[in-house]
């Protein structure tokens, strides 16, 4: 792969990661809740999410998603009622105990599988990964190797968004330090995921 593809990738793959979405506002809302560190690692769900995805972007299994109407509608509305789920529980947490029972209760698996289950419930993804990298793919060289390189630059700079959403979480958590700010912060985010939600069930096939 060649200078000038990378140059064209790298700052149009950036701006897809540091999109706001679902688990980017996920990580914030973490972040805020937990801490820095384990809004990060619980990245890793997600990041496994889209590994796959590109995985089986790249094996073109996607085909199947684009022309399945069933598949691509139930994939969307379990992640859709996960997002709706995960809001309602935003919307009446207890913001009095909160802490203390997220720092007993919630560990690393409960919130990885939570960004996987987030980032795996989205159709629209597989399909972003089969419309967007093969455009930087040169068809005169070997395909799986360009594909496999361009996922692994994909997802170090998913990494550097899910920093830097827990990193805005983290500043978040001092802003928002009183009950009520915890609460005015759990239901913005609880209508945002809301939003997101009804934003996937809209979704249609490209």
């Amino acid at each position: 792969m060649d200078l000038a593809t990378l140059s064209l990738f790298l700052p149009a793959c950036f701006a897809l990661n540091m999109a706001p979405g679902p688990n980017n506002l996920l990580s914030v809302s973490n972040a805020t809740r937990y801490g820095f560190q384990r809004a990060c690692s619980a990245g890793v769900g997600r990041i496994l999410a889209f590994a796959g995805m590109i995985a089986l972007a790249g094996a073109g299994l996607s085909v199947v998603l684009q022309t399945s109407e069933w598949l691509f509608q139930a994939i969307k509305i379990v992640g859709a009622g996960y997002l709706l789920y995960m809001a309602w529980q935003l919307w009446r947490a207890n913001t009095e105990t909160e802490e203390e029972i997220a720092g007993a209760s919630v560990g690393f698996w409960a919130l990885a599988r939570q960004e996987f289950l987030v980032a795996a419930g989205n159709p629209k993804a597989i399909l972003l990964f089969t419309a967007f990298l093969p455009q930087f793919v040169d068809p005169g060289r070997p395909v799986p190797a360009q594909f496999a390189v361009l996922g692994v630059l994909f997802l170090s700079l998913e990494w550097i968004a899910i920093s830097a959403y827990a990193y805005m979480g983290l500043h978040m958590r001092r802003w928002f330090a009183e009950p009520r700010g915890k609460r005015i912060f759990n239901r913005c985010c609880a209508g945002l995921l809301s939003a997101a939600a009804s934003v996937l069930l809209l979704a249609k096939r490209a």
